[in-house]
């Protein structure tokens, strides 16, 4: 049996890196911490409280985009709202859920659907 699995990150493959690394940056407020390799970087990593985000870029000319979305818990969904929506267009939301959450949503400079999501404490069975 292999030893434990002890994180997972998501690694998206990104058309501009910079301007990815700028988006997480500015609207989520990720950190960059990592640029690799430092005179032309092509991967990066970003935290934003002890998580981790890995971006690299897309080989030049590649048709691959989005295929994927990303989900993040937060705490706090109002603020967060507001200050995405400062900058960008809100894809649907906030929405409260049967499952017990209320969520938005909104794209990524790859067209990365990012949803945002916090516990309401009103879950129907």
């Amino acid at each position: 049996m292999p030893a434990n699995l002890r994180v997972i990150e998501v690694r998206l493959d990104v058309a501009d890196l910079e301007a990815s690394m700028a988006f997480y940056a500015e609207v989520l407020g990720f950190t960059v911490t990592t640029r690799w390799p430092a005179d032309a970087p092509t991967f990066a990593i970003l935290e934003h409280g002890g998580r981790r985000l890995q971006l690299a870029q897309r080989a030049r000319g590649s048709s691959k985009g989005a295929s994927c979305s990303l989900w993040l818990d937060v705490e706090g969904l109002e603020a967060w709202h507001a200050r995405v929506a400062a900058t960008r267009a809100i894809a649907w939301g906030p929405e409260r859920y049967a499952y017990g959450r209320r969520e938005f949503a909104f794209r990524d400079p790859d067209g990365v659907l990012v949803i945002l999501s916090e516990p309401d404490g009103c879950a129907t069975a």
